[in-house]
């Protein structure tokens, strides 16, 4: 298998350690409640014992040092940088800096010209870190060190690229042709939204049914169109009430486009996309639908798409040590052609080479692994629904509170459900810290390992907006559970253990 089955991070002692135990981990052990709230509040007990973090969230350390290397390098007195991978995306994130803040902003080339710094006032970096965790077009940690101990020009990655564009179109039933490789998932979608954008720059974007909190954000931050509340519409619930809202608005103006999640995270709820589809088509305006939680194997939602966006970091990957996306284009759909030539013109490739390599690793045995994963949640989600202290168990194979019909007319043959489910438990104010502390499996963010992993989903996404989360139906006290390898009743008995602690 691509990675450990068996991960030990879960005691407090454990508190900022990499899940897994490499370098280049992009989850960190929160190992209880209070460690969530505190890197949220920024608590320097929590921060200062993180030896990394998701790498849009948390800047890895060896990218830190490349930072202060362009810092030392190009920066003048009271500046600071954050470095990017071309200097179009500086450009994009110095324009989206100036447009917040107003703040004087220049782009510098460092290390010959290999990345490109945004060199700003020090009251303007958060800016700059919110535009690379929404954009996703990052330096990867393994660029910054090639870059800081000088052999960045090593490793090109070509051969794998294309055994993992190949690999991606084998499970979309596409042409490797119309696959698009990005430093990341939210790179992925931030291209496709740029493309969309480009057709109708005037027009607002639909998003439909609550997402991944990054999905939304580039629809409202990063757009052009002001104010926010007419750059983008929201249809938080997914419902085929909301879908009859989304024909009526479509009548009315010309859309940008719709994203939708299938599933969607964390509620794993399963909108009508071949509905959506259809409005997409009678109206004309591109669907873009991010199939991260289907697992790359267990759904065919590219023929009800215009585009079909991936975070391999997840379960393609399954190692825990490599960010990267995916967009696929479907060549039967009208706007192909039209988001083809713009790609042709707005694509880069910006994915660094060993991660490619590493990538192209994990994911060889992607399908066996995803087989495994489906049956293991199964019985899990099975197990937790008959809990008495469980309230709530989302998960798209016939428990929770969902019609999971939509899932289930596009599930391909001989799949699974997923390996993600969510929990929130009965009295949950008063037992879930208790619960959580309690829980010995990995705990931290990210998903589709193949070690089980979980985290308090809506603290880490929605901390400073919990009530507007709690408005759309996600719990503050909902506890995201990603399901590993292990044995199945290793898994089950440890939320078991963990649930006594409820009484």
């Amino acid at each position: 298998m691509t990675s450990p089955q068996f991960v030990s991070r879960w005691r407090g002692a454990d508190l900022g350690l990499p899940i897994p135990e490499e370098r280049h981990a992009v989850s960190v052990c929160l190992p209880r409640w209070r460690d969530n709230v505190g890197y949220e509040e920024g608590d320097p007990a929590v921060t200062g014992a993180m030896q990394c973090g998701y790498p849009r969230f948390f800047f890895h350390p060896d990218t830190a040092r490349l930072f202060a290397e362009c810092e030392r390098r190009l920066a003048r007195p009271g500046e600071c940088a954050i470095a990017f991978p071309s200097e179009r995306v500086a450009r994009r994130c110095a324009e989206f800096v100036v447009r917040e803040t107003g703040s004087p902003v220049r782009v510098g080339a460092g290390f010959d010209g290999r990345v490109h710094a945004v060199l700003m006032p020090l009251a303007a970096r958060d800016t700059a870190k919110a535009f690379w965790q929404h954009a996703g077009e990052i330096v990867p940690s393994r660029q910054a060190v090639a870059l800081l101990e000088g052999h960045a020009t090593a490793i090109d990655g070509a051969r794998e690229k294309q055994r993992l564009r190949e690999r991606v179109a084998e499970l979309q039933g596409c042409s490797a042709d119309d696959v698009y490789l990005f430093p990341s998932g939210m790179a992925a979608i931030f291209t496709a939204y740029r493309l969309f954008q480009r057709l109708r720059p005037d027009s607002r974007s639909i998003q439909f049914g609550f997402p991944y909190v990054d999905n939304l954000k580039i629809q409202q931050r990063l757009s052009r169109v002001r104010p926010i509340e007419q750059a983008v519409t929201f249809f938080p619930r997914g419902t085929e009430t909301e879908l009859d809202d989304v024909a009526r608005l479509a009548a009315t103006e010309p859309l940008m486009g719709l994203f939708v999640e299938m599933p969607g995270n964390p509620l794993l709820n399963c909108p009508n996309v071949a509905r959506l589809s259809e409005i997409s088509l009678q109206y004309d305006f591109p669907l873009l639908i991010d199939d991260t939680l289907a697992a790359c194997v267990n759904l065919d939602l590219l023929p009800v798409a215009d585009v079909v966006a991936t975070s391999l970091t997840k379960y393609f990957s399954g190692a825990g040590n490599v960010l990267a996306g995916s967009l696929v284009l479907n060549r039967e759909r009208p706007y192909y052609d039209r988001l083809k030539t713009l790609l042709a013109e707005e694509f880069e490739d910006l994915f660094y080479g060993e991660d490619a390599i590493i990538l192209e690793h994990n994911s060889r045995d992607v399908a066996e692994r995803i087989s495994r994963i489906n049956g293991n949640a199964a019985r899990l989600a099975a197990t937790l629904v008959e809990r008495l202290e469980v309230s709530n168990v989302f998960y798209p194979g016939g428990h929770g509170e969902f019609d999971f019909a939509n899932y289930e007319r596009h599930q391909r043959a001989h799949s699974g459900f997923g390996g993600l489910l969510s929990i929130v438990l009965r009295d949950a104010a008063a037992n879930t810290e208790r619960f959580f502390d309690a829980l010995q499996i990995p705990k931290g963010p990210n998903l589709g390992t193949s070690f089980t992993l979980c985290c308090p989903f809506t603290l880490l996404a929605h901390y400073r907006e919990l009530d507007f989360a709690e408005s759309c139906g996600i719990s503050r006290y909902l506890i995201r559970v990603s399901v590993g390898l292990e044995d199945s009743d290793w898994q089950i008995e440890r939320f078991a253990e963990a649930l006594r602690e409820c009484r």
